[in-house]
């Protein structure tokens, strides 16, 4: 006898291979395209992350502009995804472009400061509180080097991070909790890395869990977000960040926020919203508008930790120690000019209202629909961004999500979305509204969403 669990599972495969095969048939020169792309890339794309899309397959874009995509195809899409998060304020926003245009016109890249940097840096200090600032190329760069540092100022070996975390392609934070000790997340190697040697891992909200792993007095740093964005929307238990806070400097240890997403939040981010006081800041993707960036800052009592080891200024002496971090490209002439414009212009205070506004709506819509149709579902929203995921309430951890989170609805919905003109997150079912995010695009989002949930029940599903 089939059980109702394998019947409904079966009923969620076909759905899904209609659709994909829907996909196929909607997107001719996409899959030629792609299919002459697995003959040169590693994995079919100029990143392996392009491969992860529901169709089976990336559409190609053509063109985008504000928040909407057009594909080779000639297919018309909401985007939602946003370049997870690296195209927040829009596609080609006219002041970035602009900016753009201007600097490489004076050059690209010299390994020399401009004087947009000056502003640059004292509007970082301003939205995100008085710190020592460094440009990167990536979030991830800006996420290893403050691992480096605070190795380096306390003279400790492990990162601890929170199980089912994401903070680029940092080695320490390619793990999670397995069985009670600390393994590798799905299909990352271990890469010659003792990650036992080099982290520790805690359920995110743990307090208890928390004070026990930095008891040992080996942890350099933490390495977090406000809230857990990867693997699913988890949001933070009243008085986490406050234990968080006092725990870590208990033990000695630096305290790193990466704000990478949470940056959709507002203009100080997640942090300057709710107090928080974290040693290093970090954030990347969006600050510059989509070109590649990241940041990070340090506290005054971080910098001048750091300064005792590698003076900041000496000028009779030329540093020679690159101290394991930076790149050539690192604090480019174009990098500085977008993010000024995209600090400046673009992710101001009337813009953020919008932005979350809008998400505000498409969740309730969300919720609405949801409750309608009696399904245990929830809506997570934070800033100006949102998440449906298929159980009834929000995880408080990496374990509930791997509990009762349901990836065969996930990609079914991601696949069925993206057939109806709609990009949301291919990683999980996130939506991210930019300043060009419309009235028009959260109705049709709201459609889109009822015609899924009336598939489910005309199938069976649900």
């Amino acid at each position: 006898m089939i059980s109702l669990a394998a019947e409904r599972a079966g009923v969620l495969n076909r759905l899904l291979d209609a659709e994909q095969e829907r996909f196929r048939a909607l997107h001719p020169r996409s899959a030629a395209a792609w299919q002459e792309g697995t003959e040169h890339y590693l994995y079919g794309g100029p990143s392996h992350w392009m491969r992860r899309w529901a169709g089976g397959f990336p559409v190609y874009a053509e063109e985008a502009q504000g928040a909407h995509i057009r594909d080779i195809d000639g297919r018309d899409y909401i985007d939602f995804c946003l370049g997870d998060t690296g195209g927040m304020c829009g596609h080609a926003p006219e002041a970035v472009t602009e900016a753009a245009l201007a600097q490489l016109k004076r050059g690209a890249t010299m390994m020399l400061p401009t004087e947009d940097s000056i502003w640059v840096g004292a509007e970082l200090s301003r939205r995100f509180g008085p710190k020592y600032w460094t440009l990167t190329t990536s979030a991830t760069d800006a996420n290893r080097a403050a691992i480096r540092i605070s190795r380096m100022i306390t003279g400790r070996r492990k990162v601890l991070v929170f199980s089912g975390c994401y903070h680029g392609g940092v080695e320490e934070a390619h793990v999670e909790i397995r069985d009670g000790r600390v393994g590798l997340r799905n299909m990352i190697h271990p890469n010659g890395i003792d990650h036992d040697a080099v982290s520790r891992v805690v359920e995110f909200n743990d307090v208890a869990g928390l004070e026990a792993a930095l008891a040992h007095g080996d942890v350099a740093c933490v390495l977090t977000e406000p809230l857990m964005t990867n693997f699913g929307m988890i949001p933070v238990d009243p008085g986490f960040h406050q234990a968080l806070r006092e725990l870590t400097r208990r033990a000695g240890t630096v305290l790193i926020i990466d704000e990478t997403h949470t940056l959709s939040c507002g203009p100080g981010g997640y942090m300057k919203s709710h107090g928080l006081e974290p040693d290093i800041f970090v954030a990347g993707k969006a600050i510059a508008g989509g070109i590649p960036a990241g940041v990070f800052g340090l506290s005054q009592e971080i910098a001048e930790r750091l300064w005792k080891i590698v003076p900041h200024v000496n000028p009779r002496e030329r540093q020679s120690a690159h101290l394991g971090f930076g790149g050539t490209l690192a604090g480019n002439a174009l990098t500085v000019a977008t993010m000024r414009a995209v600090l400046e212009k673009v992710l101001t205070s009337t813009n953020y209202e919008r932005m979350i506004g809008t998400a505000t709506w498409l969740a309730q819509e969300a919720r609405r629909l949801i409750a309608a149709a009696g399904l245990p579902w929830h809506v997570t929203q934070i800033g100006a961004r949102a998440e449906i995921m298929f159980m009834p309430q929000p995880p408080r951890n990496g374990a509930d999500v791997i509990a009762g989170r349901q990836p065969d609805l996930e990609i079914l919905l991601r696949a069925f979305y993206i057939n109806e003109g709609i990009l949301v997150t291919p990683f999980h079912t996130m939506l991210l509204m930019c300043p060009a995010t419309s009235a028009r695009d959260v109705d049709k989002h709201t459609r889109v969403l009822a015609q899924f949930i009336d598939v489910l029940r005309g199938a069976g599903a649900i």
